[in-house]
């Protein structure tokens, strides 16, 4: 259960943190950066957990 509202929560962040308006574009890497963080300490949870 919580996985799967893990893995739900990760797609919206990562689609979120796309460029796709123009006040984003800007941003820079924060947000993907953000995204990749909270992948990679899912992926360390799933395999170690």
């Amino acid at each position: 259960m919580i996985r799967t509202l893990l893995l739900i929560l990760l797609v919206l962040l990562i689609i979120g943190a796309l460029p796709a308006w123009p006040y984003s574009a800007g941003w820079g890497y924060y947000p993907a950066g953000g995204g990749g963080l909270l992948l990679l300490i899912l992926i360390l949870v799933v395999v170690f957990g």
